[in-house]
């Protein structure tokens, strides 16, 4: 099978927070067309793939993407149009020989992650398959993943004093996975009710959850377990588990951690989280420590790796290199995967592969920025790392990818769904 691009552009569009990003058009030589969407991240880690922005302050405050666009319809095109492609790689690593940096900065991660996204649906459309399939691993079998919603948000999600980034909720416990989303829209649904009730604000962070005026993570955990218990579902493993992302670099400062007016050390961030995990059904636990503290994880995995999910995001930046250096390390039990954190199908794949083999768990993510792509669902369920994130049960660039899972039940009945049995 070869692929061959008649024509590959790109236009300046907005995300789900009103700031620039790329949608990107591509065209195979009989004329059919794909198209794909980047999304942008807000809590960002040190080594991720470098977006590039324009810098020019009279246009959206210096984020416009003009010249991402144009690497897109310049060079990118010019070194991609009319040559015959084989695999999917082969697209990727010219892309990476063109920008010749180690983080994608010249040509910007954003521009070339955009053409990455959609030469793989290119490959799905030549090979007649949708781009799940296409997208399995010669390693893997596909799965359909347990949906983990962001309802609550604080950090750098919203606007508020809290310090926790995102408050989730997993329904691991489910049957099959239209109950798993009928869960969470319904907890959603009545977890507003409760805020309305306490005169909460039930406005909404980025991602589409809550952002009530609460600075304590315990007080949002009381909150979230009684709304899976009023919602007429059990909270815990073997029904709706409770999923948190402190995001601690954006509160690690100076070798602590200020959490709600408190300043902790590495050792008393630890005990907090392992009284939260005693008290609460909290089944994962990601960016519990700081990217820079690497003595901090280490501490947190022998304390609590036997217990939950620990998912590095910050520190691995779904980079196969990173990831298998933690491992070595010894440093958490499963990676976080955004596939503009790494700018290319391929280097994606890759990540997923390494904690394949060393038997890490993986979620595949969204962005605080999003569009209406929905990729990262048919990713979920290639891969069959059997978790995705999304944000809220609510929003429509949030929406479009659990929808886009709903599609992929319903054209695949023969699928599994829930999380892989080593994860459990």
């Amino acid at each position: 099978m070869a692929v061959r691009f008649s024509s590959i552009s790109a236009i300046e569009v907005l995300d789900s927070r009103g700031r620039p990003t790329l949608s990107v058009w591509a065209a195979l030589s009989d004329g059919r067309q794909v198209r794909s969407g980047v999304p942008s991240g807000a809590s960002t880690g040190s080594r991720e793939a470098v977006e590039l922005r324009d810098h020019d302050d009279a246009r959206y405050a210096g984020q416009g993407v003009r010249q991402a666009v144009e690497n897109v319809n310049g060079p990118i095109a010019d070194a991609l149009i009319g040559r015959s492609f084989s695999s999917l790689d082969d697209v990727d690593q010219v892309l990476r020989d063109l920008d010749g940096t180690t983080d994608k900065s010249r040509l910007g991660a954003n521009a070339i992650v955009g053409v990455s996204m959609a030469a793989a649906r290119a490959f799905a459309l030549e090979s007649g398959q949708p781009l799940w399939r296409y997208l399995i691993p010669a390693e893997a079998l596909p799965r359909l993943p347990v949906p983990h919603f962001n309802v609550v948000n604080g950090g750098v999600h919203a606007l508020n004093n809290l310090d926790f980034q995102e408050f989730m909720i997993a329904p691991v416990g489910a049957p099959s996975l239209p109950e798993a989303i009928r869960a969470g829209a319904e907890i959603y649904r009545t977890l507003r009710s409760t805020l309305a009730d306490r005169r909460m604000s039930t406005g909404l962070g980025d991602e589409g959850g809550f952002a009530p005026e609460i600075d304590s993570p315990e007080e949002v955990l009381t909150l979230l377990t009684a709304a899976i218990s009023d919602a007429g579902y059990v909270a815990g493993r073997d029904g709706v588990a409770i999923a948190l992302d402190p995001a601690a670099s954006e509160f690690h400062r100076d070798g602590r951690y200020r959490v709600g007016g408190e300043s902790l050390s590495s050792q008393e961030l630890i005990e907090r989280y392992a009284r939260i995990v005693d008290e609460f059904p909290v089944w994962s636990l990601e960016d519990g420590m700081g990217e820079h503290d690497a003595a901090g994880w280490q501490q947190l995995t022998a304390a609590l790796g036997d217990r939950v999910q620990l998912v590095g995001d910050d520190n691995f930046v779904t980079n196969p290199a990173v990831i298998a250096a933690a491992v070595r390390s010894g440093i958490g039990n499963a990676a976080l995967i955004k596939v503009n954190q790494i700018g290319t199908v391929s280097e994606t794949l890759e990540a997923l592969s390494v904690c394949r083999r060393a038997g890490y768990g993986a979620m595949i993510s969204h962005r605080s920025g999003e569009t209406d792509d929905s990729f990262i669902a048919d990713l979920a369920v290639g891969s069959g790392c059997g978790q995705i994130k999304s944000g809220a049960p609510a929003r429509g660039e949030r929406v479009a990818k659990y929808n886009r899972l709903l599609e992929i039940t319903a054209s695949a009945p023969e699928l599994s769904f829930g999380l892989p049995p080593a994860t459990h």
